[in-house]
């Protein structure tokens, strides 16, 4: 009977390590409305995290793709000095991206809350 105890403050030790990490890994990453996020955008580094067919389907006026699946071979291309928004379908990968850059020393990071799927401003793309 001990011996599921032990293993229950073992579970919960754990998990409350990960949510911590979690937390610690998020500070420093502006979660922005689309409100904030579209207010300068010609000012800032704008990226876009979606795979080449989807950022040619549509995307942010002046952002520039670099696909997650190559992010960490080209991310020393952006601009320390310089705010960076990223932004991706749904929120979750640029979070990672931003985290990676965050390890990177980048200060200014933001990200557009759920992604571009949400987003009503302009879009460009190649029929367009």
């Amino acid at each position: 009977m001990e011996s599921w105890i032990i293993a229950l403050i073992i579970l919960a030790v754990i998990i409350i390590v990960l949510v911590i990490n979690a937390f610690i890994s998020m500070r420093g990453v502006n979660m922005l409305t689309e409100e904030e996020f579209g207010k300068d955008l010609r000012k800032v580094q704008l990226i876009d995290l979606r795979e080449k067919d989807k950022f040619e389907h549509g995307h942010i006026m002046g952002a520039r793709n670099m696909p997650i699946s190559s992010f960490q071979m080209k991310k020393g291309a952006i601009r320390k000095d310089v705010p960076v928004y990223l932004y991706d379908q749904n929120g979750r990968t640029a979070l990672r991206a931003a985290r990676m850059l965050k390890k990177d020393g980048h200060k200014d990071l933001n990200v557009l809350k759920q992604g571009i799927a949400k987003w009503t401003g302009k879009i460009k793309s190649k029929n367009r």
